[in-house]
């Protein structure tokens, strides 16, 4: 089955772009395409952790791929949040997207998703992921945190090509 790693952080307008491209491949390869979100946080951004930590709250609630789309949706809002608003915020969009928000804020307050996002930026870390979006298909790193022209083409030919596809 053909496989994408992305490599993604929740307040990065460049990860919010690459959503067209995640649509259309996943338009071309349906349902037989796995497209594993991974965290990579940057530390230039303040609410990068605490966003990847929400998202792994919406993945345990069974709705991870709608949480990530609408928190990138409001990338700028994020950005501007002072303090508690960034959660605040987070949960809202848990809310409207059909979360259990109190459950989304409670896993905030306790960190039971931490070292699943830290794990996740060691491992991205480890193999050469240097910003985002990175993809990871067939065993090779496509970066796309300076220029996404072409990648998705070229995202294609590796899963065209993979013996898993």
């Amino acid at each position: 089955m053909p496989r994408i790693d992305v490599w993604c952080e929740l307040q990065c307008p460049d990860c919010r772009t690459a959503l067209a491209d995640l649509a259309l491949l996943r338009d071309r390869f349906g349902d037989e395409l796995v497209v594993e979100l991974r965290h990579f946080p940057l530390e230039k951004h303040k609410h990068a952790h605490i966003a990847a930590q929400a998202a792994e709250e919406a993945r345990a609630q069974g709705a991870l791929w709608p949480y990530v789309e609408a928190v990138l949706v409001r990338v700028e809002d994020l950005a501007k949040a002072k303090g508690a608003a960034a959660e605040r915020l987070l949960v809202e969009i848990a809310r409207s997207v059909g979360l259990d928000a109190d459950e989304l804020e409670s896993a905030l307050i306790d960190g039971r998703h931490i070292f699943q996002v830290d794990a996740d930026e060691a491992e991205g870390a480890a193999i050469g992921v240097k910003g985002t979006p990175t993809y990871e298909v067939a065993g090779r790193l496509l970066d796309g945190s300076k220029d996404q022209t072409g990648l998705r083409e070229k995202i294609e030919e590796l899963l065209a090509a993979s013996p898993d596809a």
